[in-house]
């Protein structure tokens, strides 16, 4: 009944005082923009442009006693990407090749069996001994499930927080303990861990490495739960091919079924482009027939974003930057305001904006967008916020945005009708639309039009 209200409100103020409409001319959104791209190693000392950075942490740095936490380490990375103005994206692991173990000592101490061996799957550099726990003891599961209780309820919906690789389970946490496959986690054990990320996070999106069905004979079944996906060998192993083995991305997804295709439509997709590929794959000619075209495989599997650590690791020719500037624009979500109309009243402006999604995905968290008159300085005369569902806004759809702003006693003669997306981190990088007549500054109010 308030939507039928406030929207005959809005056509009686159209009828009576006329109608103003302009058409937004598109421009490609930046390559930066929030919760999509590629994505370095926390402080990167390159200069791509992006608005995330990754970080592992071992669960002994956070967990340091039978339901004891220790959230200093994780705290100490949120907060020093977010000063950046970037979102985090962390994984919790267990087993590191070549690395100190990182299951938590009251464990070991109390009897956890470890095996310790010679991973030779740690490719292109040479073998490193793996610590991999016991995945079936009572205590570790107890540990894992109280653990991700405890961090759902303290960094649930963190805007501090882009997203979360499950982690874990497995060698780096990605779910396998290939070559010692006798050594990875029953289907009881993953289903306990998935439960409880489910159970724990209801905001914070939750990727997982692999896609499953019910036939898989290993990997518990992830089809249909409430999680994303990230394809760690991206451009290397995701296409179906002639050549493709059954773990490759695309493949594995085809084989988790139907629905498991359309994770993306309601689940980030993320993952990192495999080490043997990275800059290259953005060069014209990638010189190496292994390497996939990358066009492809983000319009194939919808990717968000994607780590490239030798993107910013090492120097760039400006030819590789700009290709790469262009690819990466094209991921995730792209917001293009196309037509925008509006009538101002005694009392009130009435406004309609239809929004198109030119990118291949959705945007995955609902932030408000918030309406406003400006004055000549760019100062918020008058405003109003509204939380349409951004998620629903899938590739090649639009819909249109409307919103009554309420006028200020005066100053509006002169005043400018704006719109944005708001970050809700503070100091955040600003979501940007594609047009001429978006700002770029910190406030990134896209221009509509005078009043």
């Amino acid at each position: 009944m308030f939507l039928f209200r406030l929207e005959a409100r809005m056509i009686t103020a159209l009828l009576a005082f006329g109608l103003n409409s302009v058409t937004l001319k598109y421009a490609p959104a930046p390559a930066d923009n929030p919760l999509k791209g590629l994505v370095p190693y926390q402080r990167p000392v390159g200069e791509f442009p992006h608005s995330m950075e990754f970080n592992y942490i071992g669960l002994n740095k956070l967990v340091v006693g039978k339901g004891k936490y220790d959230w200093t380490k994780l705290e100490a990375l949120l907060n020093d990407v977010a000063k950046r103005g970037n979102q985090t994206i962390f994984r919790v692991f267990l087993e590191y090749p070549g690395q100190p173990s990182a299951i938590p000592s009251y464990l070991t101490d109390g009897g956890l069996k470890v095996h310790r061996y010679s991973n030779t799957n740690t490719a292109p550099h040479p073998p490193q001994e793996s610590i991999t726990p016991n995945y079936e003891d009572p205590e570790l599961r107890r540990c894992l499930k109280d653990f991700i209780s405890a961090l759902g309820r303290r960094y649930d919906g963190d805007p501090r927080i882009g997203f979360i690789t499950a982690g874990l389970l497995g060698t780096w946490g990605e779910w396998h303990t290939y070559p010692r496959e006798d050594l990875w986690a029953s289907k009881a054990v993953q289903n306990e861990v998935l439960d409880a990320y489910e159970a724990a996070f209801k905001s914070t999106r939750i990727l997982l490495r692999y896609p499953a069905g019910p036939a898989e004979p290993t990997k518990a079944p992830t089809v249909g739960r409430r999680f994303g996906y990230h394809d760690d060998s991206f451009a290397w192993g995701t296409l179906d091919t002639p050549s493709s083995r059954d773990w490759y991305f695309v493949p594995a997804l085809k084989a988790a079924g139907p629905l498991a295709l359309s994770t993306w439509k309601t689940q980030p997709i993320g993952g990192e482009i495999r080490p043997e590929a990275w800059g290259k794959v953005f060069d014209a000619d990638p010189g190496d027939p292994q390497i996939q075209d990358f066009r492809t495989c983000v319009e194939v599997t919808h990717a968000s974003w994607l780590m490239d650590s030798g993107m910013f690791k090492e120097t760039q020719s400006k030819e590789r930057i700009e290709r790469a500037k262009r690819e990466v624009q094209r991921m995730g979500y792209e917001f293009y305001a196309k037509i925008a109309s509006w009538s101002a009243g005694a009392t009130s402006v009435s406004l309609a904006v239809t929004v198109a999604n030119r990118g291949v995905a959705p945007f995955y968290y609902n932030w408000p967008v918030e309406f406003a008159i400006l004055d000549a300085n760019r100062n918020v005369l008058a405003s109003r916020k509204h939380n349409f569902r951004l998620v629903q806004l899938l590739p090649n759809t639009q819909t249109t945005w409307r919103a009554e702003i309420n006028l200020p006693a005066k100053g509006t003669s002169d005043g400018t009708l704006a719109m944005r997306i708001r970050n809700p981190l503070p100091n955040g990088k600003p979501l940007r639309f594609a047009n001429t007549t978006q700002s770029q500054g910190t406030d990134a109010w896209l221009i509509i039009g005078k009043l």
